[in-house]
């Protein structure tokens, strides 16, 4: 079985981390952290600022730099959120 990951930062996802639609209704594509009440709760941020704040996020976890650096490198431009731009 596939796991769902955030279109957004990648994260793994299970329901209690499903974001919200304007309507309060779960958001099976984006987590609670990046998708609050149908808007993402960092709308304005860049891909590249976006791929830097993960891996701060990985690095605060236990992650090498160059490690998370990859991963976030690899992930986040093929999410739904980044595809195209």
């Amino acid at each position: 079985m596939k796991k769902e990951i955030c279109q957004s930062c990648g994260m793994p996802m299970s329901k209690e981390y499903f974001g919200t639609n304007k309507d309060e209704s779960k958001n099976k594509e984006f987590c609670s952290f990046c998708f609050e009440n149908g808007k993402f709760t960092d709308d304005s941020i860049s891909m590249e600022e976006k791929i830097n704040k993960n891996i701060k996020i990985a690095v605060g976890m236990g992650m090498t730099k160059e490690k998370a650096r990859a991963l976030a490198e690899d992930t986040i431009p093929k999410l739904k959120r980044w595809k195209g731009i």
